[in-house]
């Protein structure tokens, strides 16, 4: 199922951490990405589809410099094939000590209108990539060529990315506090459930702010906190 404008517009006004909550309460404890940081984490909420790129460990005889030259070398094919409004997602082999891409490769899927790019490794030029409008997320900043450990050999394949499960297709979403990634066929109904947790979560916060106690409150245990919210939603038209 293709991820739709409204599912994706949803997604991008709620937190990883509320879509994580909504995860667990269907048993999925593993689809956020450990050890992965927004290089930027300003910039908006990043969504769209899964395409993969995966690398295994590099062998020296195979993975000369001159591999850039093939046109079909799967990394740089990858950067060429990814759709607009995707979001590459790089099994790096939880490695950042050679870089999974660099500033001209994003800047590549930038200008193509790719939604965002998330590797369990590193990027070189990591400031520059921090400067471009295209959220990107790495373990930390990493200057030696792919090549030297990693070999690139599949393409929009099923990976593990910073020890969490990645299809093809799934939707991924990353905000300031990292990257979930939710099975597409989850997406629609995580999407409105996560809205609604977040009207509750905001009107919450408002009450705490205004001194009242979470107990009653946060969960919503005393009908008294249902009657508040419904009012709530009323006037603030949520």
């Amino acid at each position: 199922m293709a991820l739709s404008t409204e599912t994706r517009d949803k997604l991008k006004t709620v937190s990883t951490a509320t879509l994580c909550t909504a995860l667990y309460k269907r048993g999925l404890r593993n689809q956020f990405i450990q050890d992965v940081h927004p290089l930027d984490p300003s910039k908006p909420t990043m969504v769209g589809e899964a395409f993969t790129l995966r690398y295994m460990p590099a062998r020296e005889d195979l993975n000369r410099l001159e591999v850039f030259r093939d046109r079909a070398h799967p990394q740089r094919k990858a950067i060429e094939d990814c759709p607009p409004g995707a979001v590459m997602v790089i099994d790096s082999r939880k490695d950042p000590r050679a870089a999974s891409a660099g500033g001209i490769l994003l800047t590549r899927l930038m200008v193509r209108g790719v939604a965002g790019i998330v590797t369990d490794g590193g990027f070189r030029d990591s400031a520059e990539i921090a400067g471009l409008a295209i959220p990107a997320y790495h373990n930390r900043p990493s200057a030696p060529t792919n090549l030297t450990l990693h070999q690139a050999i599949d393409i929009n394949v099923p990976i593990g990315c910073g020890d969490t499960p990645v299809f093809p297709g799934d939707v991924v979403v990353g905000d300031s506090d990292g990257v979930v990634v939710l099975p597409a066929h989850l997406a629609d109904e995580l999407a409105s459930e996560a809205v609604e947790m977040t009207a509750f979560e905001d009107f919450v916060t408002e009450e705490v702010r205004n001194g009242r106690s979470i107990l009653g409150l946060y969960p919503a245990t005393e009908d008294q906190t249902l009657a508040d919210f419904a009012a709530w939603r009323k006037v603030n038209g949520r």
